[in-house]
């Protein structure tokens, strides 16, 4: 049974309230999906705190036009991933589509509340996480002290 105007509106206006979050919305593209790896892929999402959600390509036009994007072509069936997490939508759905081969793949999204295409989504989505990034950031900063104590300690030696 087709979906009333009425719902059709409440629809539009969840995906408003999805796209505001304030973080980042993944356009995902799904082929050949089973019911088991969807269940799987938003056990795996709700754990980062991501929302996934199926919707009608008009729907999230429109929902998308309210919002001031204007949506391109996306080919094939189409889900949204959202969280208040500028990297973890993206990262989560790229996990999952490194598992199950084929399945699903990025389409797009908006990433600081610009739309943008699926390479760089890409590529926001090979970002580390931040306890890794913080990690290289000490590794960094502590590289020149260490270098200077293992130049002293090469002075102390050879003088030895």
């Amino acid at each position: 049974m087709p979906k009333t105007r009425k719902q059709k509106e409440e629809s539009v206006d969840s995906l408003k309230n999805d796209l505001g979050v304030g973080g980042t919305v993944v356009f995902v593209g799904f082929n050949k999906f089973k019911v088991v790896d969807e269940r799987a892929l938003r056990s795996a999402l709700r754990e980062k705190a991501v929302g996934y959600k199926v919707t009608k390509k008009s729907l999230l036009g429109r929902a998308l036009a309210d919002v001031g994007h204007k949506l391109s072509d996306l080919p094939g069936q189409v889900a949204i991933a959202y969280g208040e997490d500028a990297i973890m939508p993206a990262k989560g759905i790229a996990e999952f589509s490194k598992k199950h081969d084929g399945v699903i793949q990025i389409l797009g999204g908006i990433f600081g509340g610009v739309l943008t295409d699926a390479s760089r989504m890409q590529m926001i989505a090979a970002i580390p996480a931040r306890d890794v990034l913080l990690g290289m950031l000490a590794n960094v900063l502590s590289a020149p002290i260490r270098g200077f104590a293992l130049a002293v300690n090469a002075l102390a030696e050879k003088k030895s």
